[in-house]
């Protein structure tokens, strides 16, 4: 491969994933609340996300929902959230909110 008369060896290879759309959940902020969504309350918001949208797991999903280490922002009660489709505006998402609102407010990235 050359880019801009310098020959780089090709070290990259691509996999290919169903995915429309990434979503970023912190899971500091997640552990720190100690689940707080799903059914019962007692899941993690990345977990709850998968389950109540029907998604498969890894590259076969539609959307990808990853867990990452710390976003930063910490906030009290909530969970970090990052559309991969638009990362200027993160989302907070609050303990226990309804996952359709959460859906619906992250927009097509979640679905």
């Amino acid at each position: 491969m050359e880019a801009r008369g310098v020959t780089l060896p090709v070290l990259m290879r691509s996999v290919r994933s169903d995915w429309s759309g990434t979503l970023l959940v912190c899971g500091k902020c997640s552990k720190k609340l100690g689940g707080g969504f799903g059914p019962k309350g007692k899941q993690p918001l990345a977990k709850a996300l998968r389950r109540h949208l029907g998604l498969k797991k890894g590259r076969k999903a539609a959307t990808g929902i990853v867990e990452v280490k710390c976003l930063g922002i910490c906030p009290k009660g909530a969970v970090t959230v990052i559309d991969g489709a638009a990362p200027q505006a993160w989302k907070l998402v609050c303990e226990g909110a309804d996952l359709d609102e959460v859906v619906a407010i992250l927009g097509p990235g979640a679905r």
